[in-house]
């Protein structure tokens, strides 16, 4: 099974810092019932949980087996889904697509808190480039805010054209993004 010790007691605090998007556990435990005791699974519809709710359709609840679990289990999945709710900035039955950067599985053993909103690209520019002393690359920028090295250069192109950054050239000859207000004076660059 899976170790779920420290689950209840953030879920409930994640719950009550974001209290409108709470799933009902009386609410689980009637679909369960009117779905013939879990066996068509119109409770996992509810909580967000579309694959599995068409497996418990096309099974039988897995053969009465998973509809006997999720009796004793609905409570800890209603928390769940109000915890992964909160965290994914949802309301219940808006169901969402995971993405890598999305809500962890509880069983995988890591815990990571989402923000609600992605950093602006820009920002992200700003920091990795005080960071580096005001020089940034394409290949930078695409590890800093995970996306493609095509975008991350026309964003720094844009920074350039908008007269925020300056093209350089390293005498090594590698191309450079240089965020001047960063930028220790005595770096050895030259003008492109």
């Amino acid at each position: 099974m899976y170790g779920f010790g420290w689950t209840g007691d953030l879920a409930n605090w994640s719950v009550k810092a974001y209290n409108k998007t709470m799933y009902s556990i009386s609410l689980a435990y009637l679909l369960w019932f009117f779905s013939f005791f879990g066996v068509a699974g119109f409770h996992r519809f509810y909580l967000g949980k579309i694959g599995t709710g068409l497996l418990w359709m096309c099974t039988g609840g897995l053969f009465g087996l998973g509809a006997v679990y999720d009796l004793f289990t609905l409570g800890r999945q209603v928390r769940e889904a109000n915890y992964q709710a909160a965290l994914t900035d949802r309301q219940p039955g808006q169901f969402h697509r995971r993405v890598q950067q999305g809500w962890r599985d509880i069983q995988d053993g890591n815990f990571r808190v989402i923000h609600g909103k992605k950093e602006h690209p820009e920002r992200i520019i700003l920091k990795t480039a005080r960071d580096n002393q005001g020089i940034i690359t394409p290949g930078d920028l695409a590890l800093e805010a995970d996306i493609p090295i095509e975008e991350a250069k026309k964003l720094l192109d844009a920074m350039v054209s908008k007269g925020f950054a300056e093209l350089r050239v390293r005498r090594s000859g590698t191309v450079v993004y240089v965020i001047p207000e960063f930028t220790d004076r005595s770096s050895p660059l030259e003008d492109l």
